[in-house]
């Protein structure tokens, strides 16, 4: 898929977010009450997307997605086993003292297109290039991917570089991670094979066994896939 947007042009938005009060529990809303079982029995939660291999043209039109909100209010859409899973490893690192949030989740093909010219503007093209999948080939069109930010001592983090600076933190989360049915998609030193920089923030949900055998074998998902 493509990199997360910790470089955002939500910043504006997220920094008048922090004057709110940061309520620590995630004010879910599934706009529907749907069952997440029943509306994910179809989801191929192995669909592979990178740099070279695209999103089949049909993917979207066939994607359940529920409508959620983060601590802060912000809304996103996401595929429902991966938001009930990201729950339980929300709630999980809380234990260790970490809040961890949604700070993006699905994006259409469309708005794919409309990131990489507001992007291409605002940073360059080198940037763009290291950061940001081409249309139809991100991950964050499966609904599956998963960016978090940090809050930390009331302080939104999401900036790539402030995130990378985390080591403390995402080294307590990263553990967790296959746990609940998530690998780590752009691990560190794997940037040759993955074709991303290394992306903490940046989950993909394949569901708790293969997520085991993934990490377990200490492998990317352009391995596992081959």
């Amino acid at each position: 898929m493509v990199k997360s947007f910790k470089k955002k042009l939500l910043i504006g938005a997220l920094s008048a977010m922090v004057c709110c009060s940061f309520a620590y529990e995630a004010e879910a809303v599934n706009h529907a009450e749907v069952n997440p079982m029943a509306v994910s029995q179809n989801v191929d939660y192995l669909v592979f997307v990178n740099k070279t291999h695209k999103l089949p043209d049909d993917y979207e039109a066939k994607l359940p997605l529920i409508t959620v909100k983060n601590s802060f209010g912000r809304e996103f859409q996401i595929e429902p086993e991966t938001y009930r899973h990201f729950e339980q490893l929300r709630a999980a690192v809380k234990q260790k003292g970490i809040q961890i949030e949604l700070d993006s989740v699905y994006r259409s093909v469309a708005r794919q297109k409309e990131i990489v010219a507001e992007f291409t503007q605002k940073y360059g093209a080198d940037y763009v290039k290291q950061y940001v999948a081409v249309p139809g080939y991100s991950e964050h069109h499966t609904g599956l991917a998963v960016d978090i930010c940090l809050v930390v001592d009331g302080k939104i983090i999401d900036d790539n570089d402030e995130m990378i600076a985390q080591k403390e933190i995402f080294a307590q989360i990263h553990p967790l991670l296959a746990e609940y049915g998530f690998i780590l998609r752009y691990p560190q030193g794997r940037e040759n094979i993955t074709g991303y920089s290394y992306e903490p923030w940046h989950f993909r949900y394949v569901g708790i066994e293969t997520a085991k055998k993934i990490s377990g074998a200490g492998l990317v998902m352009e391995e596992y896939m081959k």
